[in-house]
């Protein structure tokens, strides 16, 4: 059974804590204050058409290329460190223009501070780590508040987090449990958490090793939830008083959405295919019938698939007409045009080991994410980190 898809390595290596900051990397960032978008239309239910596809082989669904449309965001310079020394980071966010981080297994979430250096804000009480589960995916919501997707002895849950104080001195207060007993494993956890332009929350889950629950409407394993912030089933949802908004999902680990509300999420396949999927209300999609484009009535094909060996899609994040994908096997960034999402290019390809996430900071900057220290890949040193590259327009 295939899970995060890395080698095998006994050795973590050493870490230390020190970071690495270039004033004008972070410094610029946290000057800035981070806004939460209004809600803007949901993720569009719209059908997409066939298209040749460029880099991933076979035929795949997607809105074809036009001359008019803008040219997408792109790589415009090299990488800076943003942090070193972190221990298996998982998700990275900004709350009012500060970044928060989640570590897989010490269950902590870091502020950072504008010289690169971190300090814990608190611990997620009753977190089990094991393999891929542990501490995962983190948002804020329009509040403030911080939300929260981990791993406990009953299954994966979503906790609600106040926060208190200021930058420099950020404290978690007590949880609210929003909803818990999704079905937790050693791998296919899921754990990919964002608001959308809707102001919902949406929520990947894993299928746990449970297949048969991703196609079961009635199982929370194997689905994107969507679910308002006080963890209730919106109405619009497609199955009424459902949490569920798409199902017969393996391991979906990224969600964003383009400009015009279209929802993207990338999942890991078995053995054959990794997908980037666009997401309707109340869609199937295959697994464990099919995996990749199967062209088989009742179940929606991606609009561009990879072969594992250089894939392993987590974290996934848009800017500027541009899908930025963190692949953990493939251990590169991967850019796809939202105007042709059959097509991509690969960045930094083994230069920096296995990336877990990717995000846009507040001074539009991309920042994504290393994990060479969570057991499955070769720590380098100042591992593992996370770095800062300019996006510009072709």
């Amino acid at each position: 059974m295939r899970d995060d898809r890395g080698q095998a390595h006994n050795a973590k290596g050493k870490h230390v804590r020190p970071a690495i900051l270039p004033a004008a990397v972070l410094g610029a960032v946290l000057l800035l204050v981070g806004c939460t978008p209004a809600p803007g239309p949901g993720p569009s239910t719209s059908s997409a058409t066939p298209t040749e596809s460029v880099s991933a082989g076979p035929e795949s669904p997607g809105p074809a290329p036009s001359a008019d449309r803008p040219s997408a965001a792109a790589i415009a310079g090299t990488p800076q460190p943003v942090a070193t020394g972190l221990e298996a980071p998982w998700s990275v966010v900004f709350r009012d223009g500060v970044p928060l981080v989640s570590e897989r297994n010490s269950s902590r979430i870091l502020e950072l501070a504008t010289d690169g250096s971190s300090r814990s804000i608190g611990t997620v009480n009753g977190v089990a780590a094991r393999g891929e589960a542990g501490l995962l995916g983190l948002a804020v919501g329009s509040t403030g508040d911080l939300f929260v997707y981990s791993t406990a002895d009953g299954g994966n849950r979503v906790q609600r987090y106040p926060v208190t104080g200021t930058r420099g001195s950020l404290s978690l207060g007590q949880p609210r449990t929003l909803l818990d007993g999704i079905p937790a494993a050693g791998n296919h956890d899921g754990g990919r958490i964002a608001f959308g332009p809707d102001g919902m929350l949406y929520v990947t889950t894993g299928d746990a090793g449970r297949r048969d629950d991703a196609q079961d409407r009635d199982a929370l394993a194997g689905k994107i939830l969507r679910m308002t912030p006080d963890g209730t089933a919106p109405a619009g949802n497609p199955f009424p008083g459902s949490l569920v908004y798409s199902y017969g999902h393996r391991n979906p680990q990224g969600i964003a959405w383009a400009d015009d509300g279209t929802m993207f999420a990338t999942e890991f396949g078995q053995n054959t295919w990794d997908e980037l999927n666009i997401i309707t209300a109340g869609a199937n999609y295959g697994w464990p019938t099919v995996e990749g484009i199967a062209e088989r009535d009742g179940f929606v094909d991606p609009v561009q698939q990879w072969q594992p060996g250089s894939a392993s899609p987590s974290g996934m994040a848009h800017s500027g007409g541009s899908l930025f994908i963190a692949n953990l096997r493939g251990q590169v960034l991967r850019s796809v045009p939202v105007s042709d999402p059959s097509t991509s290019t690969e960045h930094f390809g083994q230069e920096f080991g296995r990336l877990r996430d990717v995000t846009v900071a507040p001074d539009g900057q991309l920042w994504f994410v290393t994990n060479n220290t969570d057991g499955r890949g070769s720590p380098r040193q100042g591992d593992d980190r996370i770095l800062a590259v300019p996006l510009s327009r072709d």
